[in-house]
Formats: structure tokens, C-alpha cells, sequence
């Protein structure tokens, strides 16, 4: 629109300078011009009046169809002032186009890079469920690239746009070795599908948060559950020296007691009534029921195992914690080590069945 407009202006300055002045149009440009000129005098102001753009286009316009004398006698509303701001302009202008730089680059920060945005923004819409601290961290370490988490929330805030129905998982999707001696136990109950009740036998290490694993139940645990489920998680590894538990009835069986001293570790129990003093492991039920459970369902205690092992791969040796400096526990246990990507060329590796996306090293 702007360029039409251009267009016409350009358009009626050509005719004007081919008509030429003289004639009865130079009477009736005279007369509007002085008119004008009159208008932007009597405006209410205190002080020199500010001619208007189309002030400005309406005069030049008219002044086309006039000889250059009757200009300078028409040129009412003009002062010395004005003629010499005007020249002071034109000199500055001048030496603006002359001297500065073709490419205008505003000063300050740049800010980051698109490549870097586009990253940001990609890892938020694939993961709904990550902050901005979380986000900053993966970009940290996959990337190599220090980011800060105010940094990450305007970027989200200019360009992040929520997807209608993004809350959770698509229908595809929805179908679809130790270094310390001290682990922690507990456990929590989830429904399946057919609402059955399943426990789950959680099993970590204190010292690098690893998940050692999991065991699952169908129906009430007893003491020969608790025993069996233990033993099949802790299958094929060194016991630890040190077993933490809460207060819980299970854990007071008298077999469970047996099977402890058989495998020779020493149990811990946290302070009664006090949630606080078994922290991690309550955190990571936490985590694995916002992150995983509450995005998917099972059908049995077999569906469930697999499910929770899958989560397992994902936890260990791809997600990253904020309390071990953003590192995974395969990291802290030296079991394997995460490659930097390029910004440029990565890839998005999806883990736990498409729950969670990451970038990845091409």
C-alpha cells in the first residue's frame, strides 16, 4: 500500500512539472496554497507552528504550478529559521549517508543465535512438562552452550506458541555399577487399566541417584511378595552394605527382617512421621508418577515392568538432575558418558515409548 501510494505522489509530481506554471491553474494553486498557508498560522498554538506531513505535500504540490517569483512572495508561513533547520538537516542527513554503515546493527546484546531459539523452542514443544531451569540445563549439556533460565523463559515467552491439546501425549505415543554402599527402598501403589491394584518396589542409590530397579506385584503385598520382589531387583548385583527404609508395616515383616540378615545388610529407617529425612527416594516416586504413570496406562503387572524399565533406561543414562550439576547418574557412576551436539546438526532421540524428546549428537 505504501509503495502505491508512492506511485500516485510520483505520478501527479510528473504531470504538474508537464502542465508547467503559468495560467488560471497557477491562480487557483496560488490561492489554495495561501489558504493552507493561513490554516497552519491560525492553529491555537503558543509557539511556531509544525507543519504536518500532508502540510508539507500540499504546499510542494502547489508551489509546482507557480512561476519562482510569486514562490517567494507566497511564502508566508517560512522564516529563517525554518530554512536554516531545514538546511541543517539536509547537511546531517548527508553525512549519514555517507559515513554510516550500510547495514544498520542495533548496539548491546545479540541475544541468542536462531539456531539456539529454534532449539529452545523445539525441546519445549516435544516436552510441555519441562521449566525453563530444566531446559536451560539440557541445552547446557548437550550442547555446550551456557544458557541462563531467564534467558530460556523470554525466549519462550517471544516465541513459544502452546499447540491446542498439547497437555499430554498423542495417541501414537500413548499407544505406542555402584560407587557407595547405601540405597534406599519404598514403595507406592498405581492402578491399571482395569483399575487392579499394583505395588511397585522402588530401589535406588543414594549417592549417585541411580535407578537400580524395579519391582512390581499384583494384588496385596505380603511378606513373601516384598522378599521375592526385592531379591528380583537386586538380581545379578553386589548387595549394598546399607538398605534405607521409611516405617512402613512391610518393612517390619519378620521376613523381610531374615531375608536382610541372609544377604548381609544393615537396614536404616528414616525418622518417623518425617517424609523429609528419606527425601530422594519420595522425590523419585514423585518424578516417575508426573513424568511417566500419569501419561500412560498398562493393562498387568507384566505391561508394567516392561514400562518401568524402559523408564529406567531413560533416568539413568539420559535425564538430567539438577542436584547432581546436571549430570545423569550413568555420569556420576562413570558407567557412560554423554557426547556434546553441534547447534547446527542434532538430532531428537525420543525415549520412554515418545514420552520425552532430546536432542541428541548427529
Amino acid at each position: 500500500m505504501k509503495d502505491i501510494v508512492i506511485l500516485l505522489v510520483h505520478l501527479l509530481t510528473t504531470v504538474a512539472k508537464l502542465l508547467g506554471p503559468g495560467g488560471a491553474k497557477a491562480i487557483i494553486a496560488e490561492n489554495l496554497l495561501l489558504k493552507q498557508q493561513l490554516l497552519v498560522v491560525t492553529r491555537s498554538r503558543q509557539r511556531a507552528p509544525n507543519l504536518s506531513t500532508a502540510d508539507r505535500f500540499l504546499m510542494g504540490f502547489w508551489s509546482l504550478f507557480l512561476q519562482p517569483g510569486r514562490i517567494a512572495k507566497n511564502a508566508l508561513s517560512v522564516r529563517p529559521s525554518t530554512l536554516l533547520n531545514f538546511h541543517e538537516c539536509l547537511v546531517r542527513r548527508k553525512y549519514r549517508r555517507l559515513f554510516s554503515p550500510k547495514k544498520r546493527i542495533k548496539p548491546g546484546p545479540k541475544g541468542p543465535s536462531d539456531a539456539l531459539i529454534r532449539a529452545i523452542v523445539e525441546l519445549k514443544r516435544r516436552n510441555t512438562g519441562f521449566g525453563c531451569p530444566r531446559i536451560a540445563l539440557i541445552i547446557s549439556k548437550t550442547f555446550g552452550i551456557q544458557i541462563d533460565k531467564h534467558i530460556v523463559r523470554r525466549v519462550l515467552v517471544k516465541h513459544y506458541r502452546p499447540e491446542s491439546g498439547s497437555g499430554g501425549p498423542s495417541w501414537l505415543i500413548f499407544i505406542g555399577h555402584m560407587k557407595d554402599s547405601l540405597w534406599s527402598v519404598d514403595l507406592f501403589r498405581c492402578e491399571s487399566i482395569r483399575l487392579k491394584s499394583h505395588w511397585v518396589l522402588v530401589v535406588m542409590d543414594q549417592f549417585t541417584r541411580r535407578l537400580i530397579g524395579f519391582g512390581v506385584y499384583a494384588g496385596d503385598v505380603d511378606g513373601v511378595g516384598l522378599c521375592r520382589m526385592f531379591n528380583r531387583v537386586i538380581s545379578g548385583q553386589k548387595p549394598p552394605n546399607y538398605l534405607s527404609s521409611d516405617h512402613d508395616p512391610l518393612f517390619e515383616y519378620h521376613r523381610w527382617q531374615a531375608n536382610l540378615r541372609i544377604l548381609e545388610i544393615e537396614p536404616i529407617k528414616s525418622v518417623p512421621y518425617t517424609p523429609v529425612s528419606h527425601p530422594f527416594v519420595e522425590r523419585l516416586i514423585g518424578t516417575i508418577r508426573r513424568e511417566f504413570l500419569d501419561k500412560t496406562l498398562f493393562w498387568n503387572a507384566v505391561d508394567l515392568q516392561r514400562k518401568l524399565e524402559a523408564f529406567q533406561i531413560y533416568y539413568n543414562h539420559n535425564r538430567f538432575h539438577a542436584s547432581l550439576e546436571g549430570n545423569t547418574p550413568a555420569q556420576v557412576s562413570g558407567e557412560s558418558k554423554i557426547r556434546q551436539a553441534n547447534l547446527e546438526s542434532y538430532r531428537w532421540e525420543p525415549h520412554c515409548r515418545g514420552l520425552v524428546q532430546l536432542p541428541m549428537a548427529a
